[in-house]
């Protein structure tokens, strides 16, 4: 059995073990799964024109089905340790503008996900997807790897409240601050920063397993916390409570779970968009959904694959065409499963760094998503302030890429710096990644080296130009 798991998944090829695989892909899923309780956040409570959500009990059960699904379908096919769930982004874009501001209903608005995931597999079979891959300079690869380390860094500095938005922003000189009136007054980001503490000397000391071994000795700081300072919920009756835990409160919970509540799986309305808002509106929300789409997957398994060390002296992925598709299918299937589109998940980056080189780690990753439908899982009892000091450590691994850009070519320079920057300022690694591309773009012309750019690069730049312009385009064919 072990020697057929090491053939197929190539675990002694990579550098690792079954055990490592299995430790690394539960550290993957603590780190990623604080999307099964803020995707239904997003989705769950926002109203349609037709007056219906979605439900949150759904959204989660539906949230967890689809990452378990795809992120073992994933390590089975295609063998990486890249983890899939519902992208942020797509999901707020989704209630925002599609069904917010739109006026989609739900099973219409999932329908354009579906759609979005089909032409993205159709990019990806054909070979366009790798096609743009390989046009990506060496460079703007690697700014794409540091600005993802430090997008991910930002959303666990931020989910742990070490640093916070200001709420009256507007009037202040800085729209973030640290804690709390620049100090750490609440226990749970003192949690954190315990955390950080530790999972960083436990990878200072190259202890095997260290960031499992951080997560799991915050989570008991944690619950010991609670249980003496019972610090609560950060939203208490609609109202925030700022020294609050960010989403999950860690302590036992009262009941084990039950069966889960699917009801929403499959309601998906594939062509009624179309009538609602005119064929050139959907379609351009389709084209937004794909560019979206395709450059989040294509920068995180970028950087994910450099960090594991799993690229070519080029940058790429071997079997990249394989990975291609069925990441494109998590559209499709996070779409049906009314769970917004599904994409691969930046916080992998947790399991990478803690020894993950293989899809084995993918298929324990799964399969904890899945026993999350039915359980009330460790989740609900590990919270993201145990798991953050785990995406700032990473955050600093994957940040060591920035000696592969040329910083001595200002043409290179300036578009590797505003990929890096953008991710984090914007949450955004769609959007690092267009203005990386249209700067890239913009400075091969001014430097005389428009002729030396791929004819994909200049195209996607286009794209990005639109995309940017989405918004304008679409109300100019409103009005």
């Amino acid at each position: 059995m072990k020697a057929a798991l090491d053939r197929y998944f190539h675990i002694s090829d990579r550098g690792s073990t079954i055990g490592a695989e299995i430790r690394a892909g539960v550290v993957t899923f603590f780190a990623m799964a604080y999307i099964v309780i803020l995707n239904p956040l997003i989705l769950g409570t926002t109203a349609d024109v037709e007056g219906n959500t979605l439900g949150i009990p759904q959204v989660a059960a539906s949230t967890a089905l689809a990452a378990g699904v795809m992120t073992i379908a994933f390590g089975l096919i295609a063998r990486y340790p890249f983890g899939i769930a519902a992208g942020l982004g797509i999901n707020t874009m989704l209630a925002v503008t599609l069904v917010g501001g739109e006026g989609l209903s739900w099973p219409e608005a999932m329908g354009l996900v579906v759609i979005d995931g089909i032409v993205i597999v159709i990019l990806a079979v054909t070979g366009f997807r790798t096609a743009v891959f390989q046009a990506i300079p060496a460079s703007l690869k690697a700014a794409i790897g540091v600005g993802i380390g430090l997008f991910i860094a930002m959303i666990g500095l931020v989910d742990s409240g070490f640093v916070r938005r200001v709420p009256d922003a507007a009037n202040t000189t800085v729209p973030v601050s640290l804690g709390i009136d620049g100090s750490i007054a609440s226990w749970p980001t003192l949690v954190f920063v315990l955390g950080l503490i530790i999972c960083g000397t436990l990878v200072v000391r190259n202890v095997k397993g260290g960031l499992f071994i951080g997560i799991v000795l915050t989570s008991v700081i944690a619950m010991i916390v609670e249980a003496f300072a019972h610090a609560g919920e950060s939203v208490v009756d609609g109202e925030p409570h700022p020294t609050g835990w960010s989403m999950a409160v860690p302590k036992i919970p009262d009941t084990l779970g039950g069966l889960p509540d699917l009801s929403i799986v499959g309601h998906v309305d594939l062509f009624h968009a179309f009538v609602r808002v005119g064929p050139l509106t959907a379609v351009l929300l389709i084209f937004t959904l794909v560019l979206a789409n395709f450059f989040d997957a294509m920068g995180t398994m970028t950087a994910l694959g450099k960090q594991g060390g799993l690229v070519d002296e080029e940058g790429n992925l071997p079997d990249l065409k394989k990975a291609l598709v069925v990441e494109g299918a998590g559209a499709i299937v996070g779409g049906a499963a009314s769970a917004s589109s599904n994409t691969v998940f930046a916080d992998s980056a947790a399991g990478v760094g803690d020894g993950a080189r293989t899809g084995l780690a993918n298929v324990v990753t799964g399969g904890l998503f899945i026993l999350a439908m039915f359980l009330t899982p460790l989740y609900e009892i590990v919270p993201i302030e145990a798991a953050a000091p785990v995406l700032v450590v990473v955050g600093a691994m994957m940040i060591a890429q920035v000696t592969d850009i040329d910083w001595t070519r200002f043409e290179v320079a300036l578009p590797a710096f505003l990929t890096i920057v953008i991710m984090p300022y914007t949450y955004s690694i769609a959007n690092g990644i267009g203005v990386g591309f249209i700067a890239y773009a913009v400075m091969s012309l001014a430097a005389g080296k428009a002729k030396e750019l791929h004819w994909i690069m200049w195209l996607v730049s286009a794209l990005f130009v639109i995309y940017f312009a989405a918004d304008p385009i679409m109300g100019l064919m409103g009005s």
